[in-house]
């Protein structure tokens, strides 16, 4: 349903720390970008775009992006680690969600949760 989506972060070389570490183990790389915004995604199609903004205020948003498997939502969850991310559930089964949802939870440089799936 959705083409694409756009946050606002304070620090955008830190959120581009972060994206770029978190989501390779997911196939998503670091596209178009300046000193104003960054976008990720497959290599020819940017699909999460970060806009710099110092008044910008969070926590709240919640992304969710769907991983190829287990192992790449661990690879996911160690990599955003690694890059300064916060822990906001490591990853395991989730079924709560679904009896065969497999997930991994971080909080990003921004205050954002930021989810690898493989459901």
């Amino acid at each position: 349903m959705y083409d694409h989506v756009g946050i606002k972060v304070k620090d955008l070389a830190a959120s581009i720390r972060f994206y770029e570490a978190a989501l390779a183990p997911l196939g998503h790389v670091l596209g178009s970008h300046d000193d104003s915004y960054a976008g990720f995604g497959p290599a020819d199609a940017p699909a999460l775009w970060l806009y710099a903004a110092k008044a910008a205020q969070g926590p709240g948003t919640h992304i969710a992006f769907r991983a190829a498997s287990h192992k790449a939502v661990d690879a996911f969850y160690k990599a955003g680690l690694k890059a300064g991310a916060s822990d906001n559930g490591g990853p395991g089964p989730r079924p709560d969600y679904s009896p065969a949802y497999y997930a991994a939870f971080l909080i990003d440089p921004d205050g954002n949760n930021v989810e690898a799936v493989c459901p």
